[in-house]
């Protein structure tokens, strides 16, 4: 007879409260005040109804946050647990020193440093806040984000989904109000997304050092000219 798998154990209340909460667009760390990109990109025309923007963020999905960042997280997490800090370290840098743009540079060092900033309010006695905070010249946030859903005692597939849900979240309101689009369109959108996502975390889960690429040149080229747009709705 075939075995049967036992269905896993529930995450403990807690645990899933912390992660709803790291997702939320509510957490201090400023990211819906960025479009990744996306408001450059309807200002140049490619993106200008919901098809489009909806093939954009798959995209952007697919190609950058599962390839780069989603991996990060996830070497992290485990990086995080041994205390490995010259690994976090490694990983710290290289997000910086992949980001193909100032502006995108900008962004993932001021979230990181804000969601330092919340953690040490919370855990200022851990002395992986304290060697996050001195990573320099700023910590980044996907190894920020690490730690965070370390602290809240998720599952790596969880912390994962909960990465990409809140980046989704917050492109899909960007989206919404430079494209601009209505809110049925913008559930649409993340209904997609959500379907998506699942995948490209697996993916990442099994991804290698070597595998982990940032290379996405449109994006390079429409943030620069993010940074001197002359009117914007979001941050650079």
């Amino acid at each position: 007879m075939p075995r049967v798998r036992s269905a896993p154990a529930p995450l403990p209340a807690s645990t899933l409260l912390q992660l709803m909460w790291l997702a939320s667009p509510a957490l201090p760390v400023g990211g819906f005040s960025y479009s990744e990109v996306l408001e450059a990109a309807v200002e140049a025309g490619l993106v200008t109804q919901e098809a489009q923007a909806s093939a954009w963020l798959s995209d952007q999905l697919h190609l950058a946050l599962g390839r780069a960042d989603l991996g990060v997280v996830a070497r992290a997490v485990g990086a995080w647990q041994r205390a490995d800090l010259a690994r976090i370290t490694e990983l710290n840098d290289w997000v910086r020193e992949t980001r193909e743009s100032s502006e995108l540079r900008q962004q993932a060092e001021q979230m990181g440093r804000s969601l330092h900033d919340w953690l040490r309010q919370r855990n200022s006695s851990d002395a992986r806040v304290a060697h996050l905070g001195a990573l320099s010249p700023a910590p980044t946030w996907p190894v920020s984000f690490a730690l965070a859903t370390v602290f809240a005692g998720a599952p790596l597939r969880e912390a994962l989904l909960t990465h990409c849900f809140g980046w989704a979240e917050n492109m899909v309101q960007a989206a919404i109000k430079s494209v601009p689009l209505g809110q049925s369109a913008g559930q649409r959108m993340l209904a997609s997304l959500t379907q998506a996502i699942p995948a490209v975390v697996e993916a990442a889960m099994r991804q290698t050092d070597s595998q982990r690429q940032a290379f996405t040149p449109m994006l390079a080229i429409l943030s620069a000219r993010h940074e001197a747009q002359y009117s914007r709705l979001f941050r650079s």
